[in-house]
């Protein structure tokens, strides 16, 4: 009877250590933060707009190039959108330091409202628990003209150097996003979509 008592005792033990590492797990990577960060590379129908800010600051070839694509209905764009993430899993304030690994990242894309395309991570991206500011490249490849062929081509253009020329910047940009984080219990993915935006950290 006293072997039972102390096997009893032991796997109680055990049980309440694990569910205390299940939280304390799951409380960490609650704790991890996301946000639009800056867009860099950006480039349209193989032009980069990097230093540019209107249509005036385009050659008359890139002119040419420009409207052919126009004229043809394809304008692909493509740039790197970096996803800013904070671990702040450091030691401090009664938290474990712990490190997390990203093993997907599930997006969709708004432009300027617009919703567009969707995609995921290309390899796992480990997040130190620094409280530090990380960065998460996402490669975006997206023809411009499937998704605003309404607005027009100035328009068109006018979208892509706001979004990536001298005075671009990520403000129209909205990302939905579930993140994948690896855990000693198994993967453990966001039961919803974060809404990231370039004002604030996801809460």
């Amino acid at each position: 009877m006293k072997k039972l008592f102390s096997i009893a005792i032991l796997l109680s033990l055990v049980i309440s250590g694990i569910q205390c590492s299940v939280y304390e797990t799951l409380t960490n990577v609650s704790r991890l933060k996301f946000k639009v960060g800056t867009v860099n590379g950006f480039a349209i129908n193989g032009i980069s707009i990097t230093g540019k800010s209107k249509l005036a600051d385009f050659g008359a070839l890139d002119l040419l190039k420009l409207t052919s694509g126009f004229a043809q209905g394809s304008l692909p764009a493509s740039f790197v959108l970096n996803v800013d993430a904070k671990n702040p899993n450091d030691g401090t304030g009664g938290y474990k330091k712990s490190d997390a690994t990203i093993q997907n990242f599930k997006w969709r894309l708004f432009l300027d409202d617009k919703e567009t395309i969707a995609g995921e991570l290309d390899q796992p991206l480990t997040i130190p628990g620094t409280g530090e500011v990380s960065t998460i490249p996402l490669k975006i490849n997206i023809d411009l003209m499937k998704f605003f062929k309404d607005k027009g081509y100035e328009s068109i253009v006018n979208l892509a150097l706001a979004l990536g020329g001298a005075q671009g910047s990520s403000s129209k940009i909205t990302v939905y996003a579930t993140p994948t984080v690896s855990s000693p219990f198994g993967n453990i993915t966001y039961p919803g979509e974060l809404k990231l935006v370039d004002t604030e950290f996801s809460k």
